[in-house]
């Protein structure tokens, strides 16, 4: 019978005894401080991952520096998960580290690839990983949800169910508090389905382009561990992570063992702070960039326009909640700079009811519909108007004959209110010219904006400074950890040991 394919990322855990009854209660509370600093390696996982993309696209290569600190992320996340919820096989608090621990009950390693084919990049991680992504769903979550709508088509409530690896090792728990002992054969299928996992992640993270076998391998030893070191002991605190093979002597050291710096906590702040700018430059520079393309491509006549939307109300008028609009700061930021001139368009559905659209100040405007019929908007979302509806029974004047009004237009068909915008709090306010009730029109907004080119230029510097400094600190980290670009006092202090080990000697 052959033995089964040996995967080049490996993951390996030691069951503990014995484990503390109720400690698995209080876990998830203990591991908040990991659970913290694995969000933010993940952002520098994801953005480094992103420069292996394109390393591997062009040069074949997943960089070595880069690929340490990845598999340290992975790592680091098992340690996490089989201390928690996806094990609870260990009441050791996992280390904060990216290396291995070899007296740790939870390894994960993964052979480095000397070559990545420039092809498969292109659409493993994305395309080809489909089936596995089903499957990692259901055993780690999302696997079944539902949610339900109101009768105004939100989604208020929705439910999803837990993963697999997540519902056994709930079970394994409650049979360890119940009984005292964590059940072997539920301990071997969650580190199975946890293996999986692990080899999902290895493969969509670009480190290997061997495909992820459609195989539980059950047990804490991993076969690929087993058939590198000869030997069916797994490892942990008393064998570590290198078992000595049936003849007694040590295993061949791994082709692709790290021979440069470790990741230490000086390299992986500077990588982390690195991929923080790196991702915010990305959104400043794809805010610049649209406010750039509306700006430039997206005015109608010098406007930015709304879309248009139905308003509709059986009262005697549609209004908007106050508008403040702010009078401190600089020259370029007032009311006048940011939203230059005011557009506001309004057209009846019914072609001979005449029509009013006027903008006032919020003071003026409310007295004016004290204790009338009417309507305002809270939201508009997809030509979907929300409203307050305000009650009463007070008979509004002909809007045409009030002065309070800083802008106004009002007659049948399409009505063009324009209005230079000023600070103060403003109210727009939507009528038929009679005031009589049932307001039915079609009405859209725009403004010249006329600070938007400067704004987006800004957003787009902004964007290549913070990609300067984010790309300078990914660089001098990923070659400080290669290596290649030691500080000065560090090389200097690295010889002074050398050659005391020559003089030892």
């Amino acid at each position: 019978m052959s033995s089964p394919r040996v995967y080049p990322a490996r993951a390996d855990a030691v069951l503990d005894r014995p484990l503390s009854r109720w400690l698995w209660l209080v876990k998830w509370l203990l591991a908040i401080p990991h659970y913290i600093c694995l969000a933010v390696l993940w952002v520098a996982f994801c953005v480094l991952s992103v420069v292996a993309f394109f390393a591997i696209l062009f040069t074949g290569r997943y960089p070595r520096a880069i690929f340490d600190f990845n598999v340290g992320v992975l790592r680091w996340a098992w340690r996490v998960a089989y201390y928690g919820s996806a094990g609870f096989g260990t009441d050791r608090y996992p280390p904060f580290t990216l290396a291995d621990v070899p007296d740790y009950p939870a390894h994960f390693d993964v052979d480095y690839p000397q070559r990545l084919s420039r092809g498969l990049v292109l659409v493993k991680w994305w395309l080809l990983a489909i089936p596995h992504y089903i499957v990692v769903g259901i055993l780690v979550g999302g696997g079944a949800w539902a949610s339900s709508a109101d009768r105004n088509g939100d989604w208020p409530a929705a439910w999803g169910s837990g993963g697999l690896v997540g519902i056994l090792a709930l079970v394994a728990a409650v049979i360890l508090l119940v009984r005292g002992s964590y059940p072997e054969p539920l301990f071997d299928v969650v580190l199975g389905l946890d293996r999986w996992v692990l080899r999902v992640a290895a493969y969509s993270g670009l480190m290997t382009d061997e495909y992820p076998p459609f195989r539980l391998d059950l047990g804490g030893t991993d076969p690929g561990t087993l058939a590198r070191n000869g030997a069916t002991a797994p490892p942990g605190p008393e064998s570590g992570t290198a078992s000595v093979t049936a003849s007694g002597t040590e295993p061949a050291p791994d082709a692709g063992a790290r021979t440069h710096p470790a990741w230490d906590a000086g390299r992986v702040t500077l990588v982390v702070v690195g991929s923080f700018c790196a991702l915010f430059a990305t959104g400043l520079l794809a805010a610049g960039a649209a406010l750039g393309g509306a700006d430039r491509f997206g005015r109608d006549g010098g406007y930015l326009t709304s879309p248009t939307a139905t308003l509709v109300t059986s009262g005697q008028a549609v209004t908007t909640d106050g508008i403040l609009l702010e009078a401190d700061g600089p020259r370029w930021a007032l009311p006048d700079r940011t939203l230059g001139t005011v557009r506001i368009r309004v057209t009846g559905q019914d072609p001979g009811v005449p029509v009013f659209v006027g903008i006032a100040r919020t003071a003026d405007a409310d007295r004016y519909l004290a204790g009338s019929d009417h309507a305002t908007v809270r939201s508009i979302d997809r030509n979907r108007v929300r409203y307050v509806e305000h009650t009463g029974d007070a008979t509004l004047a002909a809007p045409t004959t009030q002065t309070f009004w800083a802008a106004s237009a009002t007659g049948s068909g399409r009505q063009n209110l324009t209005w230079t915008a000023r600070a103060g709090d403003w109210t727009v306010v939507v009528l038929n010219a009679d005031a009589a009730p049932g307001v039915d029109v079609r009405a859209d907004v725009a403004a010249t904006v006329p600070a938007l080119g400067a704004l987006a230029l800004g957003l787009l510097a902004g964007g290549f400074a913070f990609l300067a400094v984010g790309v300078l600190l990914v660089v001098v980290a990923v070659r400080w950890a290669g290596g290649s670009a030691r500080p000065p006092a560090l090389a200097t202090a690295s010889a002074g040991r050398a050659d005391d080990r020559s003089s030892v000697g």
